[in-house]
């Protein structure tokens, strides 16, 4: 069973547009942590030679984002928060071929 996606307001600024914060929930945070495929590791080190976009690290990428997004949104709507405000990611090599990919921000109530 697929857990059910969450969708809250987002925004890397102290304020939803439009928008008043009624009540702070704190800190929210969301982490995934993925290894590179050594298939597509050797074919990007090909690439890599010729120059272009490694798509298997921009998709590799792109799922970890929202992952860790995903991951946040939870915490944050289970804490009773509609928006989170000032959204950051961040991004560390936690091992040889594998990083994880942070995401936090602030869990708000807007109206």
């Amino acid at each position: 069973m697929q857990p059910q996606a969450i969708s809250l307001l987002m925004s890397n600024v102290e304020t939803i547009p439009g928008k008043i914060i009624l009540n702070s929930y704190g800190l929210v945070s969301g982490s995934t942590v993925r290894a590179k495929h050594i298939g597509k590791d050797l074919f990007a080190g090909l690439k890599n030679l010729v120059g272009g976009e490694l798509r298997a690290y921009t998709e590799l990428l792109n799922e970890s984002r929202n992952e860790a997004l995903q991951r946040m949104m939870l915490e944050a709507h289970n804490r009773g928060a509609n928006a989170i405000v000032n959204v950051r990611f961040a991004t560390s090599s936690v091992a040889a071929g594998a990083s994880e990919l942070f995401v936090y921000g602030t869990a708000v109530v807007v109206e």
